[in-house]
């Protein structure tokens, strides 16, 4: 079995990586390298194609679950590990490096921990958090032979996180955390999905420039997820879906501080996004804010 499981494995890594015109080869052999069975559970297992029904699977054929699908962790509350094709689109746009400190936010049952874990190699670090207990557990248990992984059973919108060169949110929620953008590195990137719980939003990168109030911001694409405890909004909400139904390709930076101008296209409470693009950077950028544009 295991034989089939590294084939279905190296082609599906192929295909997700070319589907998200992936550059980094990096990205492909973490997809190939990271086995899934660990972190699905046994089968038959529920998939759905996002928005459709689940259907459970005949039995458990791991060429099931190498497909480009939402696999169900728990099918009654709607909690998956998301699309691979979409990750490997936003994790390319990211360009996680070698020696990064990445915090994942909304682990999971490791899935996607695993992959960040590779990318960023033994002289990186993964600080994985998960609110949800039982997969926490789950996560801690499919990771523990990662030494340069921790699992963290609790909120990931805490004051107390760790600094960071990449954080990377697997919940939706109506504004970026503070504790998000305090945590950054100068040149770090903030990827999460803009977007309340129930709502198609936008998975919104934004890099903490060297200093400044003024940070280079834009969409990767639309997403939805299930909401991140602590920044739900429905006023938020219902002001982001009418943004959205705007267009969004025009965001270029977040505002920290300033009046909101002509250029708004959506204002928080204390930030902005804009359709102005930030300064740009005098000095060169250091090497780990390189970004892979998409």
């Amino acid at each position: 079995m295991e034989d089939r499981s590294a084939k279905y494995r190296a082609f599906y890594a192929q295909l997700i990586c070319a589907a998200a015109k992936a550059a980094d080869p990096r990205l492909e052999q973490a997809f190939r390298t990271v086995r899934r069975e660990p972190f699905v559970g046994p089968g038959p297992w529920s998939i759905s194609f996002g928005g459709h029904p689940y259907v459970v699977t005949p039995d458990d054929d791991p060429a099931f679950i190498y497909q480009n699908m939402l696999l169900a962790l728990d099918s009654a509350r709607g909690l998956n590990i998301g699309m691979p094709g979409a990750h490997a689109f936003w994790l390319s746009g990211c360009a996680v490096k070698e020696g990064e400190t990445v915090i994942q936010i909304g682990a999971g049952s490791g899935y996607y921990t695993a992959i960040l874990a590779h990318l960023v190699g033994p002289g990186g670090r993964v600080h994985a958090y998960e609110i949800d207990e039982r997969l926490a557990g789950l996560a801690r248990d499919n990771l523990k032979d990662i030494a340069h992984v921790d699992v963290r059973g609790r909120s990931g919108i805490a004051a107390d996180l760790p600094a960071a060169d990449v954080i990377y949110v697997c919940a939706g929620a109506a504004q970026p955390a503070a504790a998000w953008l305090d945590a950054l590195r100068p040149g770090g990137r903030l990827v999460f999905p803009l977007a309340p719980e129930g709502m198609l939003g936008g998975m919104l990168m934004i890099t903490r420039p060297d200093e400044g109030a003024i940070w280079p911001a834009k969409f990767l694409s639309r997403a939805q997820f299930i909401g991140c405890a602590g920044l739900q909004d429905a006023e938020a909400g219902r002001r982001l879906g009418e943004a959205f139904a705007k267009g969004w390709e025009g965001v270029q930076s977040l505002r920290r501080e300033g009046a909101p101008d002509e250029t708004c296209w959506f204002a928080g409470e204390g930030w902005w996004l804009s359709t102005a693009p930030a300064p740009v950077p005098t000095e060169p950028v250091r090497p780990h804010a390189d970004v892979t544009l998409t």
